[in-house]
Formats: C-alpha cells, sequence, structure tokens
C-alpha cells in the first residue's frame, strides 16, 4: 500500500537534513529538569500519581464546524468505573494546561488553564458519592460536585476568564444512580462567550491498542494481538473547542494555518500529615504530552521523569533526547526479533514527524509541506527552534471518510497532522519508526499492526465527539466487559439479583437497594409504617 506522490521519499541522504541535525544537537540550553511526571503510566514517577497524568492528547478540525479546532485531553487512565466510593476526581492543587505555539519558538502564544474546586455535601454524614437517582447536575442526591475555571494566558502576560465556576460531570456512578448518563454529560457542556465550547468530566478511554507489545514486540512472534487493552476503561476529559484564528499567528488561519500543542499538568508539593494533605510552595510540571507514544517507546528509562519536567524550548538541548529521535531504539528491536531490516543512516524523517512538523523549508526525507510552522507566511523564521509537540495545518478539511493510518494512507488530515480519535496511532508510529513516511510504502511484514483498528465504543458525531463513558461495567480478567441492563428510568429490568452480583458485582444491587429501601422510609415517614 503506497501513499500518494506528496509523501513519495527522497532516495539518499537530503543534504540539507545536516542543517536540521546541527540545529538539534547544538541549539542552546538545557535548564535542570525540574520535576516528575505523562501517558498511561509512561514514567515511574507520574504512575503513582493518577489525577495529573495526561494520558493522550488529541487536536483536529472539527468535522461539523469547519471553522473551528477541537482539542481534547485525557488525564487519569485505566479507571475502573466501579472505583468507589471516591471514584476519580480532578486534583484540586493543580492546573491543567493546553499550550499552544503558533510561531514556532516552542512557547505558548495562548495557554488555556483549567483549575478546579471541589463541593463536597457527604462531611461526617456519609460515604456514599450519591444517595438517589441523580437526574441533573445540581440534583440534591449528588453528594460530591465539582466546578472549573478556564484561563486564556497570552504570552505578553495578558490573562482573560473564559469560563467561571463550571460544572464538571461526575464520575458515573453506575445504572442505579446515573441512569441517564448522556443527560448528565450534555449538561456539563458550556459555552464559551465570543464562540467555542468546553466539556469537563468522563469519557470512555478513546486511546485503543493492544499493549502487549511490551511483552516482546506482541509475544516475539506476532501472536499477542487483537485485544484492545483499554477495554472497558474509563479517562478524566477536557475538550475545548475554538474558532481557529483564536489560535493562529496573529489570527489569521488562513495566512498562518499551523499550530503546535502540547499538554501539561502542574502540581504544587504536598505536605503530608496524619489524616491530612496540604498544597505548599510553588507549582511544578509533572506531565507533559504531545505527539503520542513519544516518552513510552523513544525516550529511554533514565529520561522518562525528566522528560515530564521539560519544556518544548529546552528540548533541543537535551542531546539524550534528540538522539534518542534520530538513531530510535524500536526498529532494532523489530530487526532483533523479527529480522525486519532497520532503517539505515540518520532518521531525519522522525525529526521531522516528532521535533519541526513536515516541511520541504527545512530539508528532510519526507516530501511534503504539512503542518510546521515555518509554513506560516508571518512567521520569523530565525526564531524557529525544534521541539516535541503535535502540530496541525488548520486549514486541511476533514475528511468524512477518515483513514485509520492517516498521513501513511494519503490522509493529510490524520496523525501526524494533528490527532483525530480514529487515528491508528500505534500502527502508524510502528511504520513510521520502520521508514513508511519516508519511503512511501507500507512495511508489509507489520502491516496488520496490532489487529486492534478501532476503538470498540463509537465516538460521536458533536461535541465533545469523545464516547461516553462506562457506567457501572465490570472488567475481568480477560478484558472482556458485562454491561447491567437498565431502562430509561433506572431500574433493574428482569435480572435476577444473584445471577446480577455474579457479573458484574455487588455494587449495582446495593445501589438499586438502596433507593428501594429510601423509598420505603419516605413512605413510612407520610403514611405510617403499617401503610402500603
Amino acid at each position: 500500500m503506497s501513499s500518494p506522490h506528496a509523501l513519495s521519499g527522497r532516495r539518499g541522504q537530503v543534504a540539507a537534513a545536516a542543517l536540521v541535525a546541527a540545529t538539534l544537537l547544538n541549539a542552546a540550553m538545557f535548564g535542570g529538569t525540574n520535576a516528575t511526571a505523562s501517558s498511561h503510566r509512561e514514567a515511574p514517577l507520574i504512575a503513582g500519581d493518577p489525577a495529573v497524568d495526561n494520558t493522550d492528547l488529541y487536536a483536529f478540525v472539527s468535522p461539523d464546524h469547519k471553522d473551528t479546532v477541537t482539542l481534547v485531553g485525557n488525564w487519569s487512565g485505566f479507571q475502573e468505573p466501579n472505583g468507589g466510593p471516591n471514584f476519580f476526581p480532578w486534583a484540586e492543587d493543580a492546573q491543567y494546561d493546553f499550550n499552544v505555539d503558533s510561531d514556532g519558538d516552542a512557547k505558548p502564544d495562548v495557554t488555556l488553564r483549567f483549575t478546579f474546586q471541589d463541593d463536597d455535601r457527604r462531611k461526617n454524614n456519609t460515604f456514599l458519592y450519591a444517595n438517589g437517582v441523580v437526574d441533573s447536575l445540581d440534583d440534591e442526591n449528588l453528594l460530591f460536585r465539582q466546578r472549573y475555571n478556564l484561563e486564556a494566558i497570552y504570552q505578553n502576560g495578558q490573562k482573560v476568564k473564559l469560563v467561571s465556576n463550571a460544572p464538571v460531570a461526575p464520575s458515573p456512578n453506575g445504572p442505579a444512580s446515573m441512569p441517564d448518563f448522556k443527560k448528565l454529560r450534555d449538561q456539563a457542556v458550556t459555552q464559551i462567550a465570543g464562540g467555542g465550547k468546553v466539556y469537563v468530566g468522563p469519557s470512555e478511554d478513546a486511546f485503543f491498542a493492544d499493549l502487549r507489545v511490551f511483552d516482546l514486540l506482541y509475544g516475539g512472534n506476532l501472536s499477542e494481538v487483537g485485544q484492545d487493552t483499554l477495554r472497558g476503561y474509563n479517562v478524566n476529559t477536557i475538550a475545548i473547542q475554538l474558532p481557529k484564528q483564536a489560535l493562529a499567528l496573529r489570527n489569521d488561519a488562513h495566512r498562518n494555518p499551523n499550530i503546535g500543542i502540547w499538554s501539561t499538568t502542574q502540581r504544587r508539593t504536598m505536605k503530608l500529615s496524619p489524616g491530612k494533605a496540604e498544597a505548599v510552595g510553588d507549582f511544578v510540571q509533572v506531565s507533559r504530552l504531545g505527539n503520542p507514544l513519544v516518552n513510552e517507546v523513544v525516550a529511554p528509562a533514565g529520561l522518562k521523569d525528566a522528560f515530564n519536567g521539560l519544556r518544548p524550548d529546552q528540548d533541543a538541548g537535551v542531546k539524550e533526547l534528540v538522539d534518542r529521535v534520530v538513531n530510535p531504539e524500536l526498529p532494532k528491536l523489530i530487526e532483533a526479533i523479527y529480522k525486519i531490516p532497520a532503517p539505515q543512516g540518520q532518521r531525519d524523517d522522525l525529526a521531522e514527524i516528532f521535533l519541526t512538523g513536515i516541511t520541504r523549508k527545512l530539508g528532510a526525507q519526507i516530501n511534503a509541506d504539512l503542518n510546521s510552522q515555518v509554513n506560516n507566511q508571518d512567521v520569523d523564521a530565525r526564531r524557529f527552534r525544534p521541539s516535541e509537540m503535535l502540530r496541525l495545518n488548520m486549514m486541511i478539511e476533514p475528511n468524512a471518510n477518515p483513514n485509520r493510518l492517516g498521513l501513511l494512507a494519503g490522509d493529510t488530515q490524520g496523525f501526524p497532522n494533528g490527532r483525530r480519535l480514529t487515528d491508528d496511532v500505534v500502527d502508524i508510529a510502528v511504520q513510521a519508526m520502520e521508514g513508511a513516511a519516508a519511503s512511501g510504502k507500507l512495511v508489509d511484514a507489520l502491516a496488520t499492526g496490532d489487529k486492534v483498528d478501532a476503538n470498540d465504543q463509537p465516538f460521536e458525531a458533536a461535541f465533545p465527539y469523545v464516547g461516553l463513558p462506562r457506567n457501572g461495567t465490570a472488567v475481568n480478567a480477560s478484558g472482556n466487559t458485562a454491561e447491567v441492563a437498565v431502562n430509561p428510568v433506572g431500574k433493574i429490568g428482569n435480572i435476577d439479583p444473584m445471577a446480577m452480583t455474579t457479573a458484574v458485582g455487588s455494587a449495582a444491587v446495593f445501589g438499586a437497594g438502596f433507593l428501594l429501601w429510601r423509598k420505603r422510609q419516605q413512605h413510612i415517614r407520610k403514611y405510617g409504617s403499617h401503610s402500603k
């Protein structure tokens, strides 16, 4: 399978590629790593702090509103839907950021910052998250709530409050407590004055992959494929849709369509004492994510925690990190296990994907002008700095029939030009590591990839696009799930309680039983204990 002419590879070493390599290896300054941790437990330190662990980042032109761009960030991965009683709140002592660089200097021209506040009504009265059917975000039965503020912070220091005290959709408690979670999700979509909208709350994890890739690359013989490791799990999601001009250099998306995006989380230092945790000190960056899988399979173990504390403008000065991009480990492992020869020479094609964006202006191996900020008409190319971020050309129209392999299949609206929810980034990344972006041809021996080609739950056609979270779903050891049947009014229909307990655990049974008990108590208070 080949991509179109625009992706046909150049034979041999491109002379100008030496300029890219020199820029990467000699660019100034690597400040000290200033913290800890990002993406589906990929770094040791962040694995112990899931509430601030950014698992995935997506950026795409909105398919139903083509004058806007949607950014989606997920945090707190591998959420088992029945994980009560505290479930999965956002951290109050953290800052959750989307950063956008429109001029290529590896510094944010605008940062979209989310901060959270708890409204915990349980006090010492109950351990329950909800004590009855929750029909709305302000339902009295919802005992734990969160709200958030959204602020735009510009490079000149200006700050603009975009959203104040908006509601967060709660963690799904199960079908007895929250029989219509879509209704709650839709109530949590907030409009932004001047155009745009935002959703904050849970969703079904959009990332799909067989993560047995870490077991000798799918078992050493491609036998360990076809199982979506993320099936059945939820994540915390922030989705924001904004007009293109709000993100473009000089607010002109036609002249300057290319942007770079990365997400970060900052935490304050915690002071611990018996029964108490207090946030003290300054905010410290503990999570960072741009392109998918960079910290998992590009950075070696010794750099993973450091990478999560780096700013993009520091990347080019870290020789050890740049060397892992232009001389990657994964193709060598594939050659050792599967006898597929690794591409030879310095990998300037990977430098384009991960560090510069795809452009002919810097001279490299992918013959296309796609998504580098140096292609913006009003950019000062002298200030351009190679850095790791997800880059998007906002003027490429959405594909009505997106190909899961994105750019490698000639679908220029797909990864690594931004990232759509449907992009099969694991298969794309493996093929790119094997040189497919430069050659224009897929490696046939790996063409089937991990055989997880789509998410197990459908995405939605309208904002926030992500799938509804699992609500009362148990995940068993094989990755299969057992759903609880629920009718529109939240009653468990025609299911024997003991059989249901065996299938999905006792949580839903307890919830249904509690509601019946509560209804009976209300009846007694109103009519007396002898009435029916």
